[in-house]
């Protein structure tokens, strides 16, 4: 006998979040690919994406539902716990972000004000034309890349363990799960549910 498959929808990112998002993916893709360093664009550019991630953090405490730090923070026992259901091979489905994912999330953020940073004091009289401070600009954005790199294809992994498309989800807020089969078990079997709220710090 076969499982039969249900959607179930959840509303999760709301409006602020997608446009902040998409708004920082498109700043950052266009000064690393398209904008020469040093031109006026690329610096404002810069300016524009460390704004939105400071506009992003006071969201995250000003913010409701899956947008606050609350809902997502990756304390120890939420990520141990997230890695050991991975380890037995159970999606567990988070309605925001997963442990991991959020890790991943506040590490991109911090890697962006940083650049934004060490962006500026180049233009300082103190900073002009110091080499080791325009090495470190640049490494930090080859780590942004790489970091953007992991969770976009991390994005695509648990789509498919969790049987929702994560990326459509950040554009359209809602995320579309379906219940049937465990890709990892290969066999008809539901993907476990957990609440944020079941985790107690």
């Amino acid at each position: 006998m076969s499982a039969s498959i249900v959607q179930i929808r959840i509303r999760v990112w709301d409006r602020f979040v997608r446009i902040c998002h998409w708004s920082l993916v498109a700043c950052v893709l266009t000064n690393y690919y398209l904008v020469d360093d040093g031109e006026g664009l690329h610096q404002w550019l810069g300016y524009v994406a460390s704004g939105l991630v400071g506009a992003r953090i006071v969201w995250g405490f000003a913010g409701r539902g899956h947008a606050r730090f609350a809902d997502f923070f990756p304390t120890p026992r939420r990520v141990v716990a997230h890695l050991r259901e991975l380890g037995a091979g159970r999606g567990i489905s988070h309605d925001g972000h997963n442990p991991l994912g959020a890790i991943m999330m506040l590490t991109l953020l911090a890697i962006v004000l940083l650049l934004g940073l060490t962006g500026f004091l180049q233009t300082t009289d103190r900073f002009w034309g110091e080499e080791w401070l325009m090495e470190m600009h640049e490494a930090f954005a080859s780590a942004l890349m790489l970091f953007a790199g992991v969770h976009a294809a991390a994005a695509i992994l648990m789509s498919r363990i969790e049987r929702t498309n994560l990326i459509m989800a950040m554009v359209t807020g809602v995320k579309v799960r379906r219940s049937g089969v465990n890709p990892w078990r290969g066999r008809h079997s539901p993907i476990l549910r957990l609440p944020e709220h079941e985790i107690r710090d």
